[in-house]
């Protein structure tokens, strides 16, 4: 299937997640998260702050497991930049107030900004990704944009409620691969 196919029909079953279910397979994905990741090697944790109008994936359960037990990991979210297409980095704790911008979207009030080459690990929203670690997003391409500028070894990690798809048809050379998939049931190392 095309990106504008599966956007559409993901995006519609995402949004058609009871709020009961979207915490129950948060909380499976922040599990499995923790199942499969050594953050004791990692010093900075990017994170997406969940939308809630498109009833996204949880990430608090995970970023409150991280400032309780792995207080040595910094914790940064986007403030995404529609006129540049950019996504810097700004530093986020329990105690970071949000604000929430003309899109609706909540993100730091601070500007204290982390250079992309510190982060290790990044948690990357998607509507849907394909087993090869491709992913379909919102269709503005500011993760991909982001994604092309972190180091080589950081780990790029998508969470989704729903299991891969075979394939995504219209790949292009801006679209940048994850290394791992994780979704309420299983958490996949791209090969």
């Amino acid at each position: 299937m095309l990106k504008s196919e599966l956007r559409q029909r993901y995006l519609s079953k995402q949004k058609a997640i009871s709020e009961q279910d979207r915490v129950a397979k948060s909380r499976s994905i922040s599990e499995l998260f923790f199942t499969n990741f050594d953050l004791d090697l990692i010093t900075h944790l990017h994170s997406f702050i969940p939308i809630a109008r498109f009833n996204e994936v949880d990430t608090y359960l995970i970023l409150q497991t991280v400032w309780q037990k792995f207080p040595h990991v910094v914790t940064v979210v986007p403030r995404v930049d529609f006129e540049t297409g950019e996504i810097p980095n700004l530093e986020f704790d329990r105690a970071t107030a949000l604000v929430r911008n003309v899109w609706d979207i909540d993100e730091p009030s601070h500007n204290e900004s982390i250079a992309t080459e510190e982060i290790g690990l990044v948690l990357v929203p998607g509507v849907c990704f394909d087993v090869r670690g491709h992913r379909v997003g919102y269709g503005k391409g500011f993760y991909d944009r982001f994604l092309k500028t972190c180091r080589p070894d950081c780990l790029k990690v998508g969470l989704s409620f729903f299991d891969p798809v075979e394939s995504i048809e219209d790949m292009h050379g801006g679209d940048v691969r994850l290394d791992v998939l994780i979704t309420p049931e299983i958490a996949i190392t791209v090969p």
